[in-house]
């Protein structure tokens, strides 16, 4: 295990290689003495504690060397594969043998250069290494598996499943393989990080995606040459279009069930091993308003909801700026009673309109916060009883008054009727902007404000795709599943501003069908006749 066992005396080219990537050893193959590979793999470990270099003999004369990262595999399956390795009887000597007849592994990879293999066993595979071969095999049994699969902490749902990620990356592959259980289904790898070596996939559905996206997206990706990548968060700021947009060009979510209806619509996924939350692209504003929810419950209802958040979105943007407009430049627009009240309690308040509002939305978004840094058992209640004691105990001293109170607490409960957590904190970091525009021009500042953030909208792009798609600019074909949750009998295409291989959802005689038929037969059942032949068995009975 020494790096001085060398036992010619003289050092080779493998004793000289520097590098700072394993990446880097793309060019360097493996060498056909083992003896050398060991000397090699020592001197590049050293001081690695957690790192397993371990010589074994196949069969009785055959020297083999076994490497992996303790806690990164599964020890009883690698004791399994090296006891019958151990055992052989047919003078197994080459890998391609191995890798045919001998080893009790599904997923088995070989490696030529010293980049792929280091790659696999830093991945968590066990790599081996015979004697008088220039290749080695990685062993794909990895593990622990870490974090099993539970319900989503930032989706929660009332009805749908309850399954989310974890930080497993083949765990998340798979779930998203339940939903979607079709060839058609590709996840292309890759690695991220020249020390982190972060693996990930890109996900979509070969057929139906639009083949520029694919290719633009992996672009992308390619580009990347950065130390480490340890979360999505890390890839979305270097692949979105917009590095400066407080809007988010990636749709975030630890959905499986999202994921798979955002790839039905022709989206891509990117999964990254460590993380629980996936990335999906191209992603447009009214992605940010719609929940995997609203396709569980019958369209009414899921229509209903969408409505009320269309209205909550309004009010949390735009309820704290115009009460300081209205209050500071345009009290004719309040009715006589109520701005009497409104006067009464800012009779004894000593600062303007503009400083309670933003003394009250950073108190509210500190117990926000805090709610969420604390443990989650005196989390909730914190933020909740934070609010009420400091709410009212402002109003008290007179540092704020009542009705701003009111305004704050409606606008903060408005904001978390947006689904996509990424998209609340864009609309509350806007909220600032609108207040302060409201207090220094009053309603015609809010609407220049406005006019601004609308522009920065339409000019705004996700991976080509305009982001207030389809609306602007308009697509009439793809409106259906924006204002309205039609029911899925109407939904016959899916959205045109994606530019699809295949936009077909349905065959077109099923709205017929279930429309005009009621089902199939739905009209034709006699229930009548069946009361009848009831009747008569209860006559005969008696």
């Amino acid at each position: 295990m020494s790096s001085n066992d060398d036992t010619s005396g003289n050092k080779t080219r493998y004793d000289e290689v520097e590098f700072e990537f394993y990446a880097e050893l793309k060019s360097l193959p493996l060498s056909r003495d083992l003896e050398e590979n060991k000397r090699f793999l020592t001197r590049i470990f050293t001081d690695c504690s957690d790192i397993v270099i371990r010589p074994f003999t196949i069969e009785r004369d055959i020297p083999a060397l076994v490497v992996l990262v303790d806690g990164l595999v599964k020890t009883e399956l690698v004791e399994n594969a090296l006891e019958n390795l151990m055992i052989l009887e047919g003078q197994e000597s080459d890998v391609e043998s191995l890798m045919s007849r001998s080893l009790p592994v599904s997923q088995v990879k070989k490696a030529d250069n010293y980049a792929k293999f280091l790659e696999g066993v830093l991945n968590g595979d066990t790599g081996i290494l015979l004697d008088q071969n220039s290749e080695g095999l990685l062993l794909g049994i990895r593990g622990p598996a870490g974090r099993t699969v539970s319900e989503p902490e930032t989706e929660g749902v009332i009805r749908g499943p309850r399954e989310g990620f974890t930080e497993n990356l083949r765990i998340n592959t798979s779930l998203i393989r339940r939903r979607i259980k079709s060839p058609k289904l590709k996840t292309k790898p890759f690695i991220l990080g020249r020390h982190s070596s972060t693996a990930a996939a890109v996900i979509y559905i070969e057929g139906m995606t639009n083949p520029g996206l694919i290719e633009e997206v992996l672009g992308r990706i390619d580009k990347i040459d950065v130390d480490v990548i340890l979360e999505s968060g890390f890839l979305e700021e270097y692949i979105q279009d917009s590095a400066l947009s407080p809007f988010p060009q990636m749709q975030v979510t630890e959905r499986p069930d999202t994921t798979a209806i955002a790839l039905m619509q022709g989206r891509v996924a990117i999964v990254i091993d460590g993380t629980p939350m996936v990335l999906l692209a191209p992603t447009v504003f009214i992605h940010l308003l719609q929940s995997s929810e609203d396709y569980y419950e019958r369209f009414q209802m899921g229509t209903l909801i969408r409505w009320l958040r269309y209205l909550f979105l309004f009010v949390s943007l735009f309820m704290p700026g115009l009460y300081v407009a209205i209050t500071t430049y345009h009290a004719e627009l309040i009715p006589t009673s109520l701005l009497f009240s409104i006067a009464s309690a800012r009779e004894h308040i000593p600062f303007p309109a503009v400083v309670e509002a933003l003394i009250m939305e950073v108190i509210f978004e500190a117990l926000r916060e805090a709610g969420i840094r604390l443990p989650k058992a005196v989390g909730s209640a914190v933020g909740i009883l934070g609010a009420i004691v400091v709410g009212q105990a402002a109003v008290q001293a007179g540092i704020v008054s009542a009705p701003m109170v009111i305004v704050v607490s409606i606008t903060g409960i408005a904001s978390f009727t947006i689904p996509s957590f990424n998209g609340a904190i864009a609309v509350r970091m806007l909220r600032f902007p609108f207040i302060l525009m409201g207090a220094m021009f009053g309603i015609y500042g809010m609407l220049i404000a406005l006019m601004i953030m609308v522009g920065h909208l339409a000019n705004l792009r996700s991976f080509g795709v305009p982001y207030l798609s389809p609306i602007g600019p308009m697509k009439p074909s793809s409106l259906r599943d924006v204002v309205i949750r039609p029911p899925f009998w109407a939904m016959t295409r899916r959205p045109g501003y994606m530019n699809l291989l295949d936009d077909v959802r349905m065959k077109p005689n099923i709205k017929k069908e279930i429309w005009q038929q009621r089902g199939q037969k739905g009209l034709n059942i006699d229930h009548d006749r069946q009361d009848r032949h009831s009747g008569e068995h209860n006559d005969d009975e008696k």
